[in-house]
Order: C-alpha cells, then structure tokens, then sequence
C-alpha cells in the first residue's frame, strides 16, 4: 500500500470542524482555554478575598489593584493561553501552571508582597471544583438553555396555529382516536418546559477546604480564622454553591444529576426528532425546499429530512456521553482519584453535540409546513376509529336504561376489526342501534375530523 503524506493540522472532532458554526458559543466555557481563564479567575478572586479580610496582616487591595487583578482573567486571550502551554509542558500540571501564571502577572504589576497568597492552601481540585461550576453554570445558562428555550418556543408557535389541525393519531402504528398537531407538538412542548425547570434550578457547587477536605493546613497557618465561614462566603460570592463536606474532590453529584436531566431533555428532543421525522413520512407535513440545495445526490425530486435524521444521531451521542460522565463522576477511589480530570475534559464535546442538534431542530422546524388536506384525507380513509365513540356512547345508554345492547365492545370489534367501514356503513349502523335519540344524533354528527376531544383546547 502506498503511504499517504500528512495532511496539514485537522480537526479530529466535528465539532471543532464540519460543525464548528453551530457550538462556538460553548467553546468560550467549556474548552480548554475556558477552564484556564476560569481558574485564573477563581486564584485572582481567592487572592482578594484573602486580602479583603487582613489575613496575615495584610492590607486590603485598592479598588484600582483589585481591578488591575481581574483584568488578568476579564483580558485572559492568546498571550495567556500560549504562555500556559509553554509552562504546562515544563511543570506537567495545569493548575500548578495557573499558579506561575499569577504569580508571574502580580510581579508585573508590582504586587509581589501577595504572591505567596497564590494557590493558598489549596489543592489543585479547590481550583477546578470552582472553575468547573462557573464554567458549566455559564455554558448551561448563557448557551444551552437559550437554544432550548428557541426549540420549546416554535413547538409552541407551531402548537397554537395547529391546534384545530384534526389528524388520525397511530397507536402502535395504526389508525387510532384522532387528535390534532398541535395538541401532538404541545405535547414536547410541555414535556421539554417541565425538565427546562429543573435544569435551570440545578446545582453548581464548589469546595474549598483544602488537600483532604479537612482545613488543616488552613489552620496550621492561622488557628484562629473561621475558615469555613471563609471558604462559603468565597464561594458564595462567585454564585456558586458551597459543598462543606467533601474529600479531596468535590464530589460531583451535582454534575451527575445536571448531565442526567440534560440527557432526559435529550431523549424527549429525540422522540421529537422521530416522530417529526414519520409525520413527514407520511406527508403530513411538506418540507420547505432550500434554494440551491440537494435532496439527493440521485434522486432529484427528494428533500431528505436531514435536520431532524442529524438531531437524531447527535442526541444519540450526546446521551452516550452524559450516561458516561455521570456514571464515572460519581466515585472517585478513597479520598481522590483522577479518572474525573478526563473525565470532565469531555463536557465540552457531551454539551456540543447537544447544542448542535438543538440547532439542527431549529432549523428543521422552521422549514416544514403542515399539509392539512393529507391530515383530512387519512381521517377520511379511516372511519372505523369511531367505534370507540360508538361502544362508549352504547355503554353510557345501557347505564341510563336507554338500552339493552350486551356486550358493547363485542359488537364494535365485530364490525370494524379488520374491515374498512365508510361513513354510510356506520350512519347506517348507528341507525339501527337501540338508543336514545340524542344519542344517535351525536354519532351520526361525528367525523373522524371532529372526534378529537379537547384536543385544540389543550394545544392552546
């Protein structure tokens, strides 16, 4: 086999390649540079809050310093990003790096008499339990759940004008009471705003006692100081939470049950996704043609549903991924192991495939079209779903002594079951049923078309 030269540097993933347009947001937060200029912020902020309360005979920082300070995660770009990479690949630790980092800064300007305040007393998981709640908190907040929130919005649009859309529903895949569309789609509607809920209430915490979570070489430095008090009112400044019991990690559970309810909104977005997908199948909804776009690379007449087909599998993996963070961030060995640290370097791509089919459903909803004479054609092809009506009405009129009919449901399966029965073979059973006159009137009023209950109620 010949041996095929290198290519010039490529993306591995798609997400930083073929998809690159769709997940840039996340990348500010849950890239690598987005953790480091977190960590930055977390070490610049701990410096302060040191300061702020003269621990070790300090003097509080001016406002000018203060500010001086946070231009170095608030400016944090290129520079510092290269500058990490050159000392990381001399310490071989990340955070030990940030460290030198702002060590390196306050000397710049003129702030040495602090630097020994860099890192104090911290593990490098003090660090990274904070940097990940802001990192994740802002990439949930900022990114993810305003592309939810379009998703849920056109669901909602798309519910209230096909409210009074009648549809032959499919039990198990076969013709069955009717509802309307938008009854149908406020369905997801409803479902996607219900785990939006938890999601948005979810979470973020952080910890920040120390190599074992114990305080100890807190203490060994100053006995005196209230360091919990210290460490939650920290935290607690950042907007984050505070997790007073921990070991050396923070432990997690709260990335666990995030990953778990964006994984269950996946899953609804999913079952969006297919069915969407079969009601253009069946040609109940027309897909908008692109100009200049290709259905097929064969077929000329095809509009493929590749929105949806594209959601579908993303969801697919980014479900795959949520299942796995959380299942690996929930136990870390003993006091600590690092099976997280990669772990967790992975959030980024389990959030990007997520936000990348959020988009594609975007796209996709906004490009399809309801065609309702297909909805009424298939009602009207299907009379028999009204032998529901039909064997509930009978039910009701033997209670009320209007009727002696036995076994209601018996004598429906007999007429319908496996046969194909008209609007004149069922006017003509109704006529000879034994049942009040209202009644009979109701059913010989109905349609397939108008037996769909409070259905446009419930969609708007």
């Amino acid at each position: 086999m010949t041996f095929q030269p290198s290519l010039p540097p490529q993306p591995l993933s798609p997400l930083d390649g073929r998809y690159r347009g769709a997940v840039t947001g996340l990348a500010d937060f849950l890239s690598e540079a987005g953790l480091n200029r977190a960590r930055v912020e977390v070490e610049v902020e701990w410096l302060i809050a040191l300061t702020d309360r003269s621990l070790f005979e300090t003097t509080p920082l001016s406002d000018a310093d203060k500010e001086r300070l946070r231009a170095l995660y608030r400016d944090f770009g290129q520079a510092e990003i290269d500058w990490l990479a050159e000392k990381e690949a001399v310490t071989q630790h990340d955070v030990k790096a940030i460290e030198y980092l702002v060590r390196d800064r306050l000397s710049t300007l003129g702030l040495d008499g602090i630097a020994e305040l860099t890192h104090f007393a911290a593990t490098s998981e003090d660090i990274n339990s904070a940097s990940y709640a802001l990192t994740v908190k802002r990439a949930v907040e900022e990114v993810w759940l305003p592309a939810l929130d379009t998703v849920i919005a056109k669901l909602r649009e798309l519910a209230v004008e096909h409210a009074d859309a009648a549809m032959l529903s499919r039990t198990h895949g076969q013709p069955a009471t009717p509802s309307t569309m938008g009854k149908e789609l406020a369905v997801f509607a409803w479902r996607l705003e219900r785990v939006r809920g938890q999601i948005a209430a979810s979470d973020y915490l952080a910890k920040f006692s120390g190599a074992t979570g114990t305080w100890s070489a807190h203490l060994a430095a100053d006995p005196d100081a209230d360091w919990p008090t210290i460490a939650r009112e920290y935290i607690e400044g950042m907007g984050l939470g505070f997790n007073i019991l921990t070991t050396q990690i923070e432990s997690h559970d709260w990335q666990v049950e995030l990953y778990d309810r964006v994984r269950h909104a996946g899953g609804i977005l999913h079952n969006l996704a297919t069915d969407i997908w079969t009601y253009i199948s069946l040609g109940y909804f027309a897909q908008i043609p692109v100009a200049g776009a290709t259905g097929s690379s064969t077929m000329p007449h095809k509009i493929n549903p590749i929105r949806f087909e594209n959601a579908e599998a993303n969801l697919e993996i980014s479900g795959a991924l949520l299942a796995s963070l959380g299942q690996t961030l929930v136990t870390s060995r003993l006091q600590r192991d690092l099976t997280d640290s990669t772990t967790q370097r992975n959030i980024g791509v389990a959030f990007g495939h997520s936000l990348l089919a959020l988009d594609n459903l975007r796209r996709g909803l906004n490009a399809i079209s309801l065609s309702r004479d297909v909805l009424l054609a298939d009602l009207d092809v299907n009379w028999e779903v009204l032998a529901e009506a039909i064997q509930t009405v009978i039910r009701a009129e033997v209670v009320a002594g209007r009727s002696t009919i036995t076994d209601p449901y018996a004598l429906l399966k007999e007429l319908t079951r496996g046969h194909r029965v008209g609007a004149a073979d069922l006017a003509e059973f109704v006529q000879g049923l034994e049942i009040g006159d209202a009644a009979k009137q109701r059913l010989l009023a109905l349609t397939p078309a108008t037996y769909t209950g409070i259905a446009e109620r419930l969609a708007r």
